[in-house]
């Protein structure tokens, strides 16, 4: 599957073009995917449709529309119209200027972002997070990497491959869905797991934007699995980290999902914070205060 992004000349559109080998009628060539596997793949564009096309907040990025297997797509570009082959998808949604939160995070790597900053960003993903989960939609996929900024710097949850809405009988979701480092242990161990599963990614974004690293760097797969499933494996946090944010942090990260807090909980909890005197954390080349971080770290 390629992605590309393309940005219209207004700057307000975005979309995402994924190409399913062989999606038309021809026959099959060496390399190129199996039915099976297309049938897979229109499964998953159709679902991410599905969720998508309906959610309408502040930090959802906006659904504008979609296509499957077009053969009259053309694509406007400042070179042009392009026109697309009949086997590509493409999802159109709002353009981001900003980009991924986590990219925006390595680049605050060693000078780190104010507390306000940090605040504002973990409020924007929970209230995010929250809203999603009123309308009874699990994202199975909260990673920095999945979050996306606009120009005023807002946080806006995007990639609802994954997602779905909530069974209600838990025992129907199951599997290793979700990116490593993120996913909840319930999720690692293979076993049933409800919307807490988001919660608990949640507490990790929350870590790596107000630490602006990343959980488990060192760590294999089978290595982070069995810490965090077996050792109750956690990122570190600072001791220059407020009491109440670390609070969150670790209420969200609970080995148990039934003690993580809902994101709407999570919400309030933030919003009562005091960020008035500071405690972001403290840059590795600051020698007054707390030093977090001893070894160099970023670029």
């Amino acid at each position: 599957m390629n992605d590309a992004n393309w940005k219209e000349s207004g700057g307000e559109v975005m979309s995402s073009l994924s190409e399913l080998n062989d999606m038309s009628n021809q026959p099959r060539k060496e390399g190129h995917r199996t039915d099976a596997e297309i049938a897979s793949l229109r499964a998953a564009f159709t679902q991410e449709v599905a969720v998508w096309h309906k959610l309408d907040h502040p930090n959802v990025t906006k659904f504008i529309g979609a296509t499957m297997g077009s053969s009259d797509l053309n694509i406007q570009t400042e070179n042009g119209h392009i026109g697309m082959p009949s086997n590509i998808c493409c999802v159109v949604v709002e353009y981001l200027p900003g980009g991924a939160l986590k990219s925006y995070l390595i680049k605050n790597r060693r000078k780190k972002l104010a507390f306000k900053v940090v605040m504002q960003m973990a409020l924007d993903l929970a209230r995010g997070l929250s809203y999603l989960h009123s309308q009874k939609i699990v994202h199975r996929d909260v990673k920095t990497e999945n979050m996306l900024l606009d120009k005023s710097r807002t946080v806006k949850i995007a990639d609802f491959g994954v997602a779905r809405v909530e069974a209600s009988n838990p025992s129907d979701m199951t599997g290793e869905t979700g990116t490593l480092g993120y996913m909840a242990p319930e999720v690692l161990n293979g076993s049933a797991y409800n919307r807490k599963c988001d919660v608990y990614s949640f507490g990790i974004c929350l870590w790596e934007i107000y630490c602006c690293d990343m959980p488990y760097p060192d760590l294999s797969f089978s290595e982070v699995t069995s810490a965090v499933v077996r050792q109750n494996l956690r990122p570190e946090i600072p001791r220059c980290c407020p009491s109440a944010l670390a609070n969150v942090m670790r209420r969200c990260w609970d080995a148990n999902p039934d003690k993580r807090p809902e994101m709407d909980e999570v919400v309030s909890m933030l919003e009562a914070i005091d960020t008035s005197k500071g405690g972001g954390m403290i840059p590795v080349d600051q020698q007054q205060g707390c030093l977090c971080f001893h070894k160099r770290r970023g670029p």
